[in-house]
């Protein structure tokens, strides 16, 4: 049985995205890779990550409903989570332990997340050559 997902856009600096989209080769260099090899397949249900992570299940979808880790949904509905997400839910639960907010992680994700894309066009800006 195959389970539909939907998944976000492969992020360009990862090193399984080739760029036309498609994957990249497997990183053992043999045929395509599997889904396992994307850190953006959305894989894992809500019960496995809790108990990868060792947190609750209720804590995971807060995160969804606070719009701090926005897992993909199956076609059924059901959250579905990549190891990009579990990377980020790692990182919110340190940022928890402390004492941020779920409101504060938001924001200071969202204030990452735009560094990262100034930090990027800067350093193109940088390469192209002078008119």
């Amino acid at each position: 049985m195959t389970i539909g997902v939907s998944r976000p856009s492969p992020d360009p600096s990862d090193a399984y995205a080739a760029a036309d989209g498609e994957p990249a080769p497997s990183p053992s260099g043999v045929g395509r890779p599997l889904a396992m090899d994307d850190r953006f397949a959305a894989l894992y249900t809500v019960g496995q990550v809790a108990d990868m992570l060792g947190v609750q299940q209720a804590f995971l979808r807060r995160l969804d409903t606070e719009q701090v880790v926005r897992p993909a949904r199956s076609d059924g509905g059901q959250r579905r989570y990549s190891r990009a997400d579990i990377d980020r839910i790692e990182r919110v639960t340190e940022l928890v332990g402390e004492g941020f907010t779920l409101a504060g992680i938001r924001r200071l994700v969202e204030l990452e997340s735009e560094v990262a894309e100034l930090r990027g066009a800067l350093a193109k800006e940088r390469d192209e050559p002078a008119p």
